[in-house]
């Protein structure tokens, strides 16, 4: 027997203990183990009925994604649940699955196998292999529709999402709800029925029955829109279909086919890659994990615009106490902002009004210091101005205890300069939050050259508390995020002065799978924010280098995006967009006075010409070191910026269309557009040696 798997045995009831933390997945010698104690189990005449279990905070929470790795990198064979299924299903006595926390993918089709479910009233159960662009591959297609109903069947498979016990009740998919101790009362459970014939969940046909090709085909829409450009969604409505008319034998031999197309797919590649990407930003090559970080049980924040009342929202959000200095008209209408978000939440039904003022009372506005002596991190989230940030960082110096981290939001500015404003430059870090920050995943945190390892292990620790991910990068203007984001706008914009319309582009990287396109993300953040930083910045300065034109005159016009009604677009009250023809025309007479020749792009090409450029600015980050991988440029990207998670990130999606491909085009540009479509060094030589940005990221790591 494993000894990830425990047995026992308790009043004539076998306890089988699946203990394989952190969340007891079904790695290498965990069915084995299961299967071996079921089989003792069925050995001992003593024992009536059985109880699956796990130890620790969680039932099993699925597969061991690195074994479907393996698999894809051709190390390993696809690993067979079906014979464990099988036995417990075939099992002379009983098997009761006793459930907490989560029961998901592979998990939860274990717990299928079983012939009863019992679950704590807070216990999840669910189906997320979409989710890593997968189906069920263990017979979670056949299952689940033969529990409750093939068209909810198909939902929880296709949209990946699970489902609270007391629904899974009411739907089949669990007998009973638990209340105190779950291993005493799958006891009880189990002896009540011992002596009731067991039902194999593989045999029953009742709610199968019947024409649900409608509500197959209503579901696929809905699925269309709801998972946009993605396949392996439809393709689990699919393999849950097939139960309404194949066999249960010949349904999981189609669901294993299934499975496998779509673990060989990009689309499960780039999913897998993003999942494992969350884990890797955490390694930090020069921070070894025991670094002791400082505590942060209370904060104070500089600014109550968007970004510090999202901040202050985000701590008040996982309990953690917010002092917000701003003026009084800044802070009352912070509050209203604030206020305004929970009640939404609570309108949806994502909590009570208790949480939402409880929530709100972590929050105290004032407009001075007071108490900001006593707390453990200071985020200044002031305009993005340097003389600005250095002022207040002067007079912190003076307030803060010692001990006190010190964190700025800016998102282009440089920590070193604004560290030095203050007596102790290891303290200062930067901490990129994204707008909103109370909902927006990614928070960049910019190392100074003197920031400390604990403030970096503090910083790291804070972003793990507030359910983000953090990505340590280096000091630079626009970090990673925003440096990348620079040549991606500024090319999209001369893509529309050669004769696209920003509605044609918008459009090309929609369909790219982007989560908005770059017009309309400049007039969210404000097309004089980017006029701004172009001109602080000098960055059209060096002779010969095009200068985007049409956007300068937007912003001389008062068109400077939704806060004004009209950027690149129109918008109604409710911010919602539509094309001008005044701007494309304003953009045809611009190009026209610049003597710009016009000309019309297809999608692949406007997506070449603005994607290849935030790749070649990626690949200048990646290999002078302001990013530590190329995955971490991807996890920002992902989580920050809306590029579409099924292509995996810009460094992981330009290693599936190849990098000599790639450089091929971008010299190409270079011949057309001159010399801002210089290749990185790095992606030449990449190219040059058919190798890939995760290639290098594996060089790095062998050398760290």
């Amino acid at each position: 027997m494993s000894e990830l798997v425990k047995y026992s045995t308790r009043d004539g009831v076998a306890i089988i203990t699946v203990d394989n933390p952190p969340v007891n997945a079904l790695s290498t010698g965990v069915p084995a183990g299961i299967l071996a104690a079921l089989k003792t189990a069925e050995a001992d005449a003593t024992v009536q009925a059985v109880v699956l279990a796990a130890a620790g905070k969680t039932f099993i929470a699925g597969a061991d994604i690195n074994d479907f790795l393996n698999v894809v990198a051709g190390k390993a064979e696809l690993p067979v649940l079906h014979p464990l299924l099988h036995a417990l299903e075939d099992s002379r006595k009983p098997v009761v699955a006793a459930i907490h926390g989560m029961a998901l993918g592979g998990g939860m089709e274990v717990a299928m196998a079983c012939h009863y479910r019992v679950a704590v009233p807070d216990a999840q159960v669910g189906q997320p292999e979409c989710k890593l662009g997968l189906i069920p591959g263990a017979g979670g297609t056949q299952r689940l529709p033969r529990l409750i109903g093939p068209l909810k069947a198909a939902e929880l498979c296709a949209m990946g999402d699970p489902i609270p016990a007391p629904e899974a009740v009411q739907l089949g998919a669990v007998d009973q709800i638990i209340q105190g101790n779950l291993v005493d009362g799958a006891v009880a459970f189990a002896k009540s029925i011992a002596n009731r014939p067991a039902h194999k969940t593989r045999e029953l046909t009742a709610k199968l029955a019947g024409n649900h090709s409608a509500g197959f085909a209503a579901l696929r829409e809905q699925v269309r829109k709801a998972k946009r450009n993605l396949n392996a969604p439809q393709v689990a409505i699919d393999a849950v279909e097939l139960s309404t008319t194949l066999s249960f034998a010949k349904g999981i031999e189609k669901e294993a086919e299934l499975f496998k197309q779509c673990l060989r797919a990009t689309e499960a590649q780039a999913l897998i890659h993003a999942f494992f990407g969350d884990r890797t930003v955490a390694k930090i090559p020069d921070v070894p994990k025991d670094t002791q970080a400082f505590p942060v049980r209370n904060i104070a924040i500089i600014g109550a615009g968007t970004m510090g009342g999202g901040i202050a929202m985000a701590f008040a959000n996982v309990g953690i106490p917010v002092r917000i200095k701003d003026t009084q008209e800044a802070l009352d209408r912070c509050l209203a902002n604030a206020r305004r978000n929970y009640e939404n939440s609570v309108k949806r039904g994502r909590y009570t009004k208790e949480v939402m003022e409880q929530r709100m009372s972590l929050i105290t506005p004032q407009t001075s210091y007071d108490g900001f002596d006593h707390v453990d991190m200071i985020i200044e989230a002031a305009y993005e101005s340097m003389p600005l940030k250095r002022q207040i960082y002067s007079e912190l110096d003076k307030i803060a205890r010692v001990d006190c981290v010190l964190a700025t939001n800016t998102s282009t500015l440089d920590i070193n300069e604004i560290a030095v404003a203050t007596g102790r430059p290891q303290m200062v870090i930067g901490l990129h939050f994204f707008s909103p920050a109370n909902a927006m995943r990614l928070v960049e945190i910019v190392r100074g050259s003197a920031t400390s390892k604990e403030v970096i292990a503090t910083a790291m620790a804070v972003a793990k508390a507030l359910k983000k991910v953090g990505v340590l990068v280096r000091n630079g203007f626009g970090f990673v995020g925003n440096r990348m984001m620079f040549p991606y706008m500024y090319e999209a914009q001369f893509v529309v002065e050669e004769g696209a319309t920003p509605e044609e582009v918008d459009r090309a990287l929609a369909h790219f799978g982007m989560a908005m396109g770059i017009f309309s993300v400049d007039d969210l953040g404000g097309l004089d924010v980017a006029a701004r930083i172009r001109e602080e910045q000098h960055q059209f300065d060096k002779p010969g280098l095009r200068k985007p034109l049409a956007s300068d005159k937007l912003v001389a016009l008062g068109r400077l995006g939704q806060k004004a009604g009209k950027g690149w677009y129109l918008y109604d009250e409710n911010r919602k967009q539509t094309p001008d023809l005044e701007v494309v025309a304003l953009i045809r007479k611009t190009a026209a006075e610049a003597h710009i020749p016009q000309r019309t792009f297809t999608e692949a090409e406007i997506i070449e010409r603005t994607l290849y450029g935030l790749i070649n600015e990626g690949a200048r980050i990646l290999e002078d070191g302001t990013a530590l991988r190329a995955v971490d440029i991807d996890v920002i990207y992902l989580n920050g910026y809306g590029f579409p998670a099924y292509r995996g990130g810009p460094m992981f999606y330009a290693d599936t269309v190849g990098l000599k491909k790639i450089y091929d085009k971008i010299c190409e540009f270079r011949e057309q557009h001159g010399a801002r479509w210089e290749p990185a060094p790095l992606l030449k030589r990449l190219a040059e040696q058919g190798k890939t940005f995760a290639s290098f990221d594996a060089e790095k790591a062998a050398h760290a």
